[in-house]
């Protein structure tokens, strides 16, 4: 399945994580680990925010990916299954 995981770092935690050096390496790792098709970073409402797509079989693999953003970034995070225009022409087919 397809799915989108959406995180935003509260600033003050990502400037810290800025200064110290471990921002870079969260973001390469959450891409690494999820085997990203498409990877997008912004500011949304003032926040480092990140929008990751990826596909998962396992629902075991969605706490590996949030534990880490939550302890390390303090970062909030959706996590949403995600279709392609083929998954919802499929989806409505009769």
């Amino acid at each position: 399945m397809r799915l989108m995981l959406r995180f935003s770092i509260p600033v003050e935690r990502g400037n810290q994580a800025r200064d110290d050096g471990t921002l870079g390496p969260a973001m390469d790792a959450i891409v690494e680990q999820t085997k990203a098709e498409a990877a997008y970073f912004l500011v949304e409402n003032g926040k480092r925010t990140g929008y990751i797509f990826f596909e998962a079989d396992d629902q075991a693999l969605l706490p590996k990916l949030n534990e880490p953003m939550f302890a390390a970034l303090d970062a909030a995070i959706d996590i949403i299954p995600a279709l392609t225009l083929d998954d919802l022409k499929r989806g409505l087919a009769n």
